[in-house]
């Protein structure tokens, strides 16, 4: 082939010109596709023979979150948990009665005038709402206490928007737990987990009915363990921390786990703060459940004293070498600590051979016992060392 002018060879040259930007441009779209079809391999998206075996690959660990030992969390995954869970959430509406002044002021305008006073009070009916969740599909439902406690009428309503009339069974008062039975059966009913194997950083969702939004889902995680409600936050106690929201009305609702096994109770906001609520472990009711389902109120055993601990401060101003213990700072009238001659300002040291560090460790010590026990606390009063023996009462309702 001859190029007789430079029109031809103009031509020419343009082919060629063509022909080597498509090669190259061919090449990089080649090069790209491996390196993603890597990519999707990796992922379970792709695959090729002629792609790095997929026993050869390494995945970094950031790249897939473990929900359980051989679960992932995959889109959905709280969905499909919520929704299954959540046919055993209820909501629990009950109504009681309370006594509120007629007077904006109350006696106080009696007393400014000198005038005799009268009762200024009357009854009125409170609605609440509460939640709960079924643990037995003849129609046992668990709750907290304070969702029932008081109640003239109780109104169970499923996830399929059936009502029932509720009945307490059993309560415990201290713990916040409660039994409600419905006239229903073939429910579906949750699983109980195991709230002494749940760490800081798990998964948490909580179910409820949260100022009347019904079955709403929340989801964070494990803030803390062993939490405490009175006192001293940084005392050691019972309850689960949580930063799922839970709000007024998320009370005696579920606290499960990623895969949908309930581990807590949940009962408790700080309203001032945000992403911090509480849950009791369902170990907690596990250990009395069988005894509210039979009917039964837990019966806990009860010294009658309020209390403070030790500081250095206050062991200087008692006189005492020992920079731990309780102090008694009020006797209840009529309690087992009365009756036995306990005092305002004693310290208690000792209960049996058990040294009392601090007020937790009295109440932990407490609890190991059963009402109508004897237990034999050393104290400091005056400067002297006693002992003194406390028979245990019955802690009251209130």
């Amino acid at each position: 082939m001859s190029f007789g002018n430079s029109s031809s060879k103009r031509t020419f040259v343009s082919y060629v010109i063509v022909a080597v930007i498509s090669s190259f441009v061919t090449g990089l779209v080649l090069f790209q596709f491996a390196g993603d079809s890597q990519t999707f391999a990796a992922t379970g998206a792709v695959s090729n023979d002629e792609i790095t075996p997929a026993a050869d690959m390494q995945v970094a660990s950031s790249t897939l979150v473990a929900a359980q030992p051989g679960g992932l969390m995959t889109t959905g995954i709280i969905a499909d948990v919520a929704e299954r869970v959540g046919r055993a959430v209820v909501n629990i509406d009950t109504k009681r009665t309370v006594k509120v002044s007629t007077l904006p002021f109350g006696d106080l305008f009696y007393e400014l005038f000198g005038m005799p006073q009268r009762d200024t009070t009357r009854e009125m009916v409170v609605p609440a709402i509460g939640s709960g969740f079924i643990i037995r599909s003849d129609g046992y439902v668990l709750t907290n206490n304070h969702v029932v406690e008081g109640a003239k009428e109780i109104v169970v309503t499923l996830a399929d928007g059936r009502k029932f009339d509720g009945k307490i069974m059993g309560r415990d008062s201290r713990n916040d737990l409660a039994i409600v039975k419905i006239d229903a059966k073939n429910l579906p009913a949750v699983q109980l987990g195991d709230s002494d194997k749940i760490r800081p950083g798990d998964f948490s969702i909580a179910i409820g009915n949260p100022y009347g939004l019904q079955h709403t889902v929340t989801a964070g995680i494990i803030s803390g363990l062993a939490r405490s409600l009175d006192g001293d936050p940084k005392e050691t106690g019972i309850y689960i921390q949580t930063d799922a929201a839970i709000n007024r009305g998320n009370s005696g609702g579920p606290l499960i786990d990623i895969e949908g096994r309930v581990v807590g109770i949940n009962t408790a906001i700080i309203p001032q703060a945000q992403g911090i609520g509480f849950a009791i472990p369902v170990n907690v009711a596990k250990s009395v459940m069988d005894e509210l389902i039979r009917g039964k109120n837990i019966v806990y055993p009860w010294i009658g004293v309020q209390l403070q601990d030790v500081t250095d401060e206050l062991a200087e101003y008692f006189g005492i070498r020992e920079k731990y213990g309780a102090v008694v700072a009020y006797v209840y009238p009529d309690s087992p600590a009365e009756k036995a001659g306990l005092q305002e300002g004693d310290i208690i040291l000792r209960l049996g051979n058990t040294e009392i560090k601090n007020i937790t460790k009295l109440q932990e010590e407490v609890r190991n016992q059963k009402a109508g026990d004897k237990v034999v606390l050393q104290v400091w009063r005056n400067k002297t060392y006693m002992l003194i023996t406390v028979t245990l009462g019955k802690m009251p309702e209130d």
